[in-house]
C-alpha cells in the first residue's frame, strides 16, 4: 500500500457472540487477513448496536457485557481487498444472524 493512491476499505459488522467453530469469528477473520499479507486489519468494538435480525436483544444493556457490536476494517489495494473478501465469503454464508459486509474506495494519504 503506498501513499497517494486509491485503495479499499472492506468494513466487516457483526456482534462479538458471532462463532466460527468455537472461536470469535472476528479473531479468526483478522488472522487470516495477516495471513494474506493484507495492509493492515483493525477490530473496534461498540458499545451499542443492533443488527437488522437482531433488533430487540441486542438494545438490551445488560446484555452488553457480555455482546457488543463488532466492526472489522481491512484495508489495501482494491483486487487484494476482493480478493479476500471471496476467500472468506463462506464464513458468512454459515452464520444464522444478521451481518453487513460493505466496500469503499479511500484514499491513502500517509502510510508507513
Amino acid at each position: 500500500m503506498t501513499a497517494n493512491q486509491t485503495h479499499s476499505l472492506l468494513r466487516i459488522y457483526l456482534s462479538s457472540t458471532d462463532k466460527d467453530a468455537n472461536d470469535p469469528i472476528y479473531e479468526k477473520i483478522v488472522a487470516i487477513a495477516n495471513e494474506h499479507g493484507l495492509a493492515g486489519a483493525t477490530v473496534l468494538r461498540g458499545v451499542l448496536g443492533y443488527k437488522a435480525k437482531d433488533r430487540q436483544s441486542s438494545l438490551n444493556i445488560s446484555l452488553q457485557k457480555e455482546k457488543y457490536p463488532i466492526v472489522i476494517e481491512i484495508m489495501d489495494k482494491n483486487e487484494k481487498v476482493i480478493s479476500f473478501f471471496e476467500k472468506i465469503k463462506s464464513k458468512f454464508d454459515k452464520m444464522t444472524k444478521g451481518c453487513l459486509i460493505t466496500i469503499e474506495s479511500i484514499d491513502v494519504l500517509f502510510y508507513k
